[in-house]
């Protein structure tokens, strides 16, 4: 990008400055411990210049908003022309009980759901089996039968609202009870719109709420994928996550590379059940995690969109340009919160989603402040949002596109980023793969090593976490704010009882029976899952026929 001779002239001013201005500063007055000026993946430089982006061509690697390879945006007007949307997280006890929150969400101007579910579904368990105990309702809310899914979208219009639905290893029974609804409200198929995560891979990678082993977990993704491009085309299939991935203690660069080899081995899974890749590519979408380090979050996303870019143009050879943009929901991370000094929270998701959106993305959750303690408050969940609108119409950020762009430090960052991305993409493949690499326990224990990396460097106080290790408060006593109703299990295992009692079991058994079949073969299992979700059949029935033929997975041991 820049003149050979002005480069040369650039490092000879570089060399005299170091010599005669930045030296003697140092002696004078030294500076802070160099293990302190670091990102989660890089070192970081005092200085930055044309000379660190010298081999980057503009037209090629940063190009302009709305073309490829995207580095600085999916659009060419960007919020100029559409602010990203506002969806924060929520769902908790009964499907009554959630349904008045997202209400209250959709009051304060919220523009769509994301629906958090209990443990027990998660796990594919019904609220009534002696697994589920003591769990019903306490992370997110309890959903049984597709009754609950009516409970919970009940007086909410689904051809007015988009729904982000966080759910994996059960992702498909959700969906098929999502777009029942849909349906028993009048809204057609080409109009029911929304997202569901149905990431099961890094389930083994990071966070462990997975019910089959890789392959048939495979399958499953992709069957949901491939019936969603032919019944549901506005709904999509997969949010493949990084968020976990990184809240799980990984580098920005691992959360980068493993969610891509994650996303190869679905959409490669997909072409073999016949999708053209034009077809599932533009609804795939992506959750990924804005931790603390301002400006390597600001870079993770431009690196992502040039990635995926190049991933889909030149491996899968997409033609379709919107199959080569990287669109992404980001959720501030959960994992940077904490107990201590809670109000200092607020100021964390404040900087955090301020370098989401300086780094282009689509979609924003900000973690609320009290998340460390317990579930949010609805006061919470307002503050959240307010922050984002005051983002949003007051700072002036939204007005031009990619404004960070042409920093020699922002613009170095992201090449760096994707580089190591890059090197890890390509050790993945060598092992045959993202299953092969999660299968051998490789991806666990390179996001356990960093894990432990940056506990140590707290501990140590090499890093510094206010109010943490730094900047405490003595005598501080953390206070639970919201509590789960206590008789939420119990009126959740009534209700689950009751159905079971006037559904048509008949017909529920048959559907089960037949989706038993069809696991010992090679259909797609979407269509006898979503005769089942219809017969009223409980997502603990459906996941245990599938637990019956593909058997419950055990991680390997982590050496």
């Amino acid at each position: 990008m820049f003149d050979k001779k002005d480069l040369e002239r650039i490092e000879q001013e570089q060399k005299r400055w170091e010599e005669s201005t930045l030296k003697p500063a140092l002696d004078r007055s030294g500076q802070r411990d160099d293990s302190q000026f670091q990102t989660s993946s890089t070192e970081t430089k005092p200085l930055y210049t044309p000379l660190d982006i010298a081999e980057s061509d503009y037209a090629e690697d940063v190009g302009f908003p709305g073309e490829y390879p995207y580095t600085r945006g999916v659009q060419p007007t960007m919020y100029r022309g559409r602010l990203w949307s506002i969806r924060q997280y929520a769902g908790y006890g009964t499907a009554e009980e959630t349904n008045q929150r997202f209400k209250f969400l959709l009051s304060e101007g919220q523009p769509g759901l994301s629906v958090a579910f209990d443990l027990p579904t998660q796990l594919g368990y019904d609220s009534d089996d002696e697994l589920a105990a003591g769990e019903v309702g306490k992370v997110g809310v309890a959903i049984d039968t597709l009754a609950d899914m009516e409970a919970m979208f009940h007086g909410i219009p689904l051809d007015q609202v988009s729904t982000s639905m966080t759910i994996n290893a059960p992702a498909a029974v959700l969906v098929a009870m999502y777009a029942a609804v849909g349906e028993k409200q009048g809204v057609p198929r080409d109009r029911i719109a929304g997202t569901v995560q149905n990431d099961v891979l890094k389930e083994y990678v990071a966070r462990g709420t997975y019910i089959y082993p890789p392959k048939p977990s495979l399958r499953l993704a992709a069957d949901l994928m491939a019936y969603c491009a032919g019944e549901l085309t506005r709904f999509n299939a997969i949010s493949i996550s990084g968020y976990h991935i990184r809240d799980a203690g990984s580098t920005a660069v691992q959360e980068m590379a493993f969610t891509f080899a994650n996303a190869i081995a679905y959409i490669e899974a997909a072409l073999e059940r016949g999708v053209d890749i034009d077809d599932v590519a533009p609804r795939i979408s992506w959750i990924f995690n804005t931790q603390n380090n301002f400006f390597e979050e600001v870079a993770k996303y431009r690196a992502l969109r040039r990635m995926w870019a190049r991933i889909m143009r030149e491996r899968f050879g997409a033609k379709d340009p919107r199959s080569w943009m990287f669109r992404t929901h980001v959720q501030t991370g959960g994992a940077t919160l904490t107990a201590q000094q809670p109000e200092l929270n607020i100021v964390r998701a404040t900087l955090q989603a301020l370098a989401t959106v300086l780094g282009g993305v689509q979609s924003l959750a900000l973690s609320c402040y009290d998340e460390a303690l317990a579930l949010p408050t609805e006061e919470a969940q307002r503050l959240a949002v307010r922050t984002q609108q005051i983002i949003a119409y007051e700072s002036g950020v939204a007005d031009t596109v990619d404004p960070m762009a042409g920093s020699y430090y922002v613009e170095w960052l992201t090449n760096e980023l994707e580089r190591k991305a890059w090197d890890y993409l390509h050790k993945i493949e060598d092992m045959g793969g993202a299953v092969s690499a999660i299968e051998s326990g490789y991806m666990q224990r390179e996001v356990q090593e960093a894990s432990w990396g940056h506990q140590r460097a707290v501990d140590e106080g090499r890093k510094i976490i206010v109010g943490v290790n730094k900047f405490q408060l003595e005598n501080e006593e953390p206070q639970l704010i919201f509590r789960v109703n206590p008789e939420a299990e119990r009126a959740q295992v009534e209700k689950l009882r009751a159905l079971k009692k006037r559904r048509d079991d008949a017909a529920a058994q048959a559907a089960l029976r037949r989706l038993e079949e069809v696991c010992r073969d090679s259909e797609n299992l979407m269509y006898p899952i979503v005769e089942a979700v219809k017969a009223y059949a409980t997502l603990g029935e459906i996941c245990g026929v599938m637990r019956t033929v593909f058997g419950d997975y055990r991680a390997p041991t982590a050496v």
